[in-house]
């Protein structure tokens, strides 16, 4: 509402009915159009277990069992070098962690089902999950 007032941004879409004040009525935005735009840096997925879940579909990487009690899995154990990264964490099973155990994926028989990789910061990725709510977001967050 703030950018609104001081004429920073402008109303695409009401979806969400209006704000009345003793003398004006303001709509209640849905979806907003920014004046002009603001340069910022390129955001990254922050690094979490929420995330890693959520990357891998909330699958076991190792069997393809999908679980609520996933947990995370170096590929290459820590102690052998392996770093907290995008590409070195997968979810994984109980059962096929405790398989795979402090060992590099040469040395057993469990093999990834797709190579894990840092996920890309589009918008639908970011707001996908609340656009259930709003209708009118989905035709905005499509073209991203």
């Amino acid at each position: 509402m703030g950018l609104i007032l001081t004429g920073k941004a402008t109303v695409v879409e009401n979806g969400r009915g209006f704000i009345h004040t003793v003398s004006r009525t303001y709509e209640r935005p849905s979806v907003i159009r920014l004046v002009y735009m603001v340069r910022r840096p390129r955001p990254r997925v922050r690094l979490c277990k929420r995330e890693i879940l959520r990357r891998d579909g909330y699958r076991c990487q190792y069997c393809g069992q999908r679980t609520n009690r996933l947990t995370i899995d170096h590929i290459i154990p820590r102690h052998r070098g392996g770093e907290y990264r995008w590409e070195n964490l997968v979810t994984a099973c109980p059962e096929c962690n405790r398989l795979k155990g402090g060992r590099g994926p040469a040395e057993t028989s469990l093999r990834l089902r797709r190579k894990p990789f840092e996920p890309r910061p589009t918008a639908k990725y970011i707001f996908g999950r609340y656009a259930h709510n709003f209708d009118e977001w989905s035709d905005y967050l499509a073209g991203w």
